[in-house]
Parts: C-alpha cells; sequence; structure tokens
C-alpha cells in the first residue's frame, strides 16, 4: 500500500525551535514524528537519509548532516533508509502557510507543474525568471525546482512499483521520467535497488493491499496528529454536487466519492471517513490516514490527484500549530478541547466552491448537467467532470459566474496552488459583481489561505495566522452561520 504520509506525535512546538542542528539532533534522539517532513536527516557512514521519527538506532551526532528537504539529502549522494522511507513524507506543513515566492513554487511543484511545463513554466507562473527561481529555491532547500520534482517522481515511481500490477515501462513514463534509462537510473540512486527489487520489497502483510485490473489504485492518505473526519465528511456531504461527487454510508462510516478532471486524464476516487494507526511495532508516532482508492485513466496523474486530495481535506496541516494558538484563547479553548485536529477543507477544482457560493447547489447540478464532460463511463451517481472555465464562460456570458469563468479561462486570474494570495484577491475583487465574502471561500477553500477571516466579521488578530481555522471551530460548534 502506498504511503503519501506525514504522522506526528503530540504536541508540537514550533519550527523555530529546531532551526539549530543540536535541537535538530534532539528530536533525531528521541525519534520525534512531529519534525517528520520539517527536516531530514542523514548519516555519513551509511550513506542513508532518514525523517527525524525513524525507529532504527540513532546515529552519533558528529556522523549526522541534516537537510531541509529529501531532494537535498539525494543531491548529496544519501540514499531513502527502507525502513522509515523519509520520501513518502510529504511536504512540510510550512508551505500551506507561507505565501513567498519559496512557498508557492514548493505547492506548484507539488502538484506536478515542473513536470508538466518544466522549469519555465514554473518560474512563468511566479512571476520571475527561471534563474531566479532556481536561486531561491537551492538557496533556501538545497535543491533546485529540477531536483525537488525528480524526488516526487521518484516516490510515484515506487508507490505504482509497490501498489499496481502496471508493467516496468508503464511505470516509468506515468511517474514523469523522460526515458526508461533515467527511470532506472534514479530508481537505483534513491533506493539503492533496481524498479523489480522495489517491486518485490512490497508490504505483503494483512494490512497491504495491491491493485487489481479495474480495482485502482489503494492509497494511504495520512495525517499529522489528531483528525476530526465526521466535520469534514459532513461538510462535504452538505455541498456535494450531485454527478460530481457524493457522500454514503452512515456517520462514521461514510465514503466521499467523487470524478477529477487532471492534466492527463480524469479520475474516481473513493475516500473512507475512518482514520487509521499505525500498526504496532511500526514506528513511535501515532500517525493516522483515511483510506482511499483512485481510478486513473491515465497514471501519470497519479500524484497530482493525491496533491489535490490532501488539499480537499487539509492533511498536511499542522494541528499541533493551530490547536496551540487557537487553544490559548478563553472563547475558543473548549472548542479546540472539544474538537482538537480540526481541519479547513480545501478544494480539487477551484472552480467549484465559486460556483457554490455565487449560485448556490441546486444550480450548480444543472450547470453540470449542462456544461459538464460525461464520463465514457458513468460509476453509480457520478456521471460528469465539472465544468471547465472556458465552457462556463460560453454558457454564463453574463454575471459574476461569467466574468470569473472567463477571467479563469483566459489567465486573467489563477487560483492554482502557487497563486499569489493577495494578487488573486484584488484581481476576483477587479470583476464585476464579485462579492468580498465569496473573494474569501475562494482564498480559504481554492488557495488554501490559512489565515482568513469573512468580511463584516469580528475576528481578532490573536488568532491569526490561522483565522481559517478559528472560523471554521466556531462554524461546526453552531456559533457561526454561513
Amino acid at each position: 500500500m502506498s504511503d503519501f504520509r506525514q504522522p506526528t506525535c503530540a504536541r508540537r512546538p514550533t519550527l523555530d525551535h529546531v532551526r539549530d542542528e543540536d535541537s535538530r539532533y534532539e528530536a533525531v534522539r528521541s525519534r520525534d514524528g512531529r519534525f517528520d517532513g520539517a527536516f531530514f536527516f542523514a548519516v555519513a557512514t551509511t550513506g542513508i537519509y532518514c525523517r527525524p521519527s525513524c525507529p532504527a538506532v540513532t546515529p552519533k551526532r558528529h556522523n549526522v548532516r541534516f537537510f531541509p528537504t529529501a531532494a537535498a539529502a539525494q543531491g548529496s549522494g544519501f540514499r531513502a533508509c527502507r525502513r522509515c522511507r523519509p520520501d513518502a513524507v510529504p511536504g512540510s506543513a510550512e508551505w500551506n502557510v507561507r505565501a513567498d515566492v519559496v512557498g508557492r513554487a514548493m505547492r506548484l511543484i507539488a502538484d506536478g507543474v515542473v513536470d508538466r511545463e518544466g522549469v519555465a513554466g514554473l518560474a512563468g507562473r511566479l512571476g520571475y525568471s527561471a534563474r531566479q527561481v532556481q536561486r531561491q529555491l537551492t538557496a533556501e532547500l538545497g535543491a533546485g525546482p529540477v531536483a525537488l520534482a525528480r524526488a516526487q517522481r521518484a516516490h510515484t515511481a515506487r508507490v505504482l512499483l509497490q501498489t499496481t500490477d502496471l508493467p516496468v515501462t508503464e511505470i516509468a513514463f506515468a511517474s514523469g521520467f523522460a526515458s526508461v534509462r533515467q527511470f532506472n537510473d534514479t530508481v537505483r540512486q534513491v533506493y539503492d535497488s533496481t524498479p523489480t527489487q522495489v517491486r518485490a520489497a512490497a508490504p505483503r502483510g494483512a494490512g497491504a493491499r495491491r491493485a487489481t485490473p479495474g480495482a485502482g489504485i489503494p492509497l494511504r492518505l495520512a495525517h499529522r496528529g489528531p483528525y476530526q473526519a465526521a466535520p469534514v465528511f459532513d461538510q462535504l456531504a452538505r455541498e456535494a454536487v450531485p454527478g460530481v461527487e457524493e457522500v454514503t454510508g452512515g456517520r462514521g462510516g461514510r465514503t466521499y466519492r467523487r470524478t477529477l478532471r487532471l492534466p492527463y486524464g480524469t479520475g474516481l476516487v473513493a475516500v473512507t471517513e475512518r482514520t487509521r494507526a499505525p500498526q504496532p511495532g511500526r514506528g513511535t508516532h501515532p500517525g493516522g490516514w483515511l483510506d482511499a482508492r483512485l481510478h486513473l485513466t491515465d497514471p501519470r496523474d497519479l500524484a497530482t490527484a493525491v496533491q489535490r486530495l490532501r488539499r480537499l481535506f487539509d492533511l498536511d496541516a499542522d494541528p499541533y500549530a493551530v490547536d496551540e494558538r487557537l487553544g490559548a484563547d478563553p472563547r475558543l479553548a473548549p472548542l479546540v478541547a472539544a474538537r482538537p485536529g480540526l481541519r479547513s477543507p480545501g478544494a480539487v477544482d477551484p472552480l467549484e466552491p465559486a460556483v457554490r457560493a455565487l449560485v448556490g447547489k441546486e444550480e450548480a447540478e444543472q450547470l453540470v448537467r449542462r456544461c459538464g464532460k460525461a464520463l465514457d463511463a458513468p460509476c453509480g451517481s457520478l456521471t460528469h467532470l465539472f465544468p471547465e472555465p472556458a465552457t462556463l464562460a460560453e454558457a454564463e456570458p453574463g454575471g459574476p459566474l461569467g466574468a470569473l469563468a472567463a477571467a479563469l479561462a483566459d489567465g486573467t486570474v489563477r487560483l492554482d496552488p502557487g497563486a499569489d494570495r493577495d494578487g488573486t484577491q484584488e484581481a476576483l475583487l477587479a470583476l464585476p459583481g464579485m462579492d468580498p465574502a465569496v473573494v474569501a471561500v475562494l482564498r480559504a477553500r481554492a488557495l488554501g489561505d490559512p489565515d482568513v477571516a469573512p468580511p463584516g466579521t469580528d475576528v481578532p488578530d490573536a488568532w491569526r495566522p490561522w483565522r481559517s481555522y478559528a472560523v471554521q471551530h466556531l462554524y461546526v460548534a453552531g456559533e457561526w452561520n454561513r
């Protein structure tokens, strides 16, 4: 089973507490899973790099080197530990919060932009030259955009090798590699194994799942710390647009299903509500994950689909940092205590929250039936993809919805993961008839901004930089109406 996971432990101090190497070594010595993804460490005597929570014997301090990213460790010649699989750790939660060019670049790389558009395409989206992007990423993260994307491709390759029966040649190109030789060389460098050996090392125990023809790819969508699944599934059930998404089953055992429009093809995904924890003896951190199964018409979309699902379910959030700040407020303290780890859901398609906010759920369903592309083979009640911006702009030439769809279609407004949040807000507000409340929804849901306060509300600055989560707590507790 794949493990797109970033599990952690109990109460988390801020990242500032582990900026110096001595503090990082203490985190490694205590196998502190709270910092998985925040940094990596490598052992000079073994040539291996690990996540902080690796259960192996702690190396001596003078043999340890620290890296900000897995790509930086790989670039220095270290191989991924086979025991803790540090390459499987998603990006640090820091990238969700940061609005600077490095944070924006990391979100775009995770979405697969470098694989699809190259470094020039990444730089163009960021509004910088390719040289500037290379310099900034290398200076801060120890690796440039190509190396960061390469590390992600290696992880995607491992997932496909260990969870599907796709031929190795197909996996090479599905993972984003330009050639089979490049694929083989990268897998050997990262895992010190051939692709065949990586496949043979796949878990075969009772908890392992392997894809069979037509069954899709099984995934573990992991999260840090506690995760309040019920409020997330409640919200998804309320918002579900028939034809595109649905929530089935009873509370505590529900399944969220939806269609996905992806860069190379389409997808269907099912995510279960019940969170799971690692088996005893498989790490000291109390991780957790949501089980999912993903069907893709083109396997090249795997990494992008996973990242979009992670944004929808807000799986890369740092609940310890959020709860520590909000739990110190007298008004929010009882709400945080009642629902530790409450998430602020995002979106897989930025148009969806906009359409629901502008015209309502019922009209959104009508637009899907009228403008959405019908699936070649419907899957139960899932029959359509959500309409593309250009199609909506043509079908709704007037009004705020038409203006937004046209702006998204021609690139005047961008709602991708790397969009500049302040600049996008200004561009949205400049559209005719655009409501500031709708813009706030888009900033929180489509752009994943953790610090959005609805306009005209009394949200204190003391709740920064987690006002989106504070609003979510008030809403779930029935103290706020949307």
